[in-house]
C-alpha cells in the first residue's frame, strides 16, 4: 500500500528539534549515516513528516526527494503520526476472503481517513496488515492489543464506541 503524508498538522516542539540536531550533529560526518539519522528521528517524533524530513536533507546535504524516497520505500518509516487507537485490519488470505476488506472499507468511511493515516484529533490511526495470527477468528482486526474476530462491517461502529 502506497504511504500518504499526514493531514494532521506538524506539532513538533523545540525539545525535539534540540534532540534531532543533536543526533544530525553527532552523524552527519559518518558515511551511510542517513538511514540512522532518520530512524532516530522517528523514535524523537514517532514519525517522519515534511518538515523533520526538510531539516534531515538541509543539515545531511541531500536532498527532500532522497529523504522521501528512503522514508517511502521501507516500511519501517511512517509519514503520519499514530493515533491514541492504532487499528490494523487484517487483509491476509484467511481475513479477506471472509469479508476484510468489508471491515475496512466501513473503518476509513467511518474516520474519514484510510489506511496510513491518522485521524486529525489524534484519536485513531488506521493500517491494513497481511496477518495478524488469529486465523481461525477471521476476519479480524486489532484496537492496540485488544481482538477482535468473526467480524462485519456492522460491527465496526460498536467496536469504535468504545474507544470514543
Amino acid at each position: 500500500m502506497k504511504k500518504r503524508a499526514s493531514t494532521v498538522p506538524f506539532r513538533g516542539t523545540p525539545e525535539q528539534e534540540a534532540k534531532l540536531r543533536a543526533v544530525i550533529e553527532e552523524k552527519k560526518k559518518v558515511e551511510g549515516s542517513l538511514m540512522q539519522v532518520m530512524q532516530e528521528a522517528q523514535e524523537i517524533y514517532g514519525y517522519l513528516p515534511l518538515d523533520v524530513q526538510s531539516i534531515i536533507a538541509e543539515s545531511m546535504g541531500v536532498s527532500v526527494e532522497e529523504v522521501y524516497g528512503i522514508a517511502t520505500f521501507y516500511a519501517q518509516f511512517a509519514l503520519s503520526p499514530k493515533g491514541d487507537h492504532q487499528i490494523s485490519v487484517c487483509l491476509g488470505t484467511a481475513c479477506y476472503v471472509n469479508g476484510s476488506q468489508d471491515v475496512l472499507d466501513r473503518l476509513t468511511e467511518v474516520l474519514k481517513i484510510g489506511p496510513g493515516e491518522c485521524t486529525p484529533d489524534g484519536k485513531f490511526s488506521l493500517e491494513a496488515c497481511r496477518c495478524i495470527g488469529a486465523c481461525g477468528l477471521a476476519p479480524v482486526m486489532m484496537i492496540g492489543d485488544d481482538v477482535y474476530g468473526r467480524l462485519t462491517k456492522s460491527d465496526v461502529d460498536t467496536i469504535l464506541a468504545k474507544y470514543a
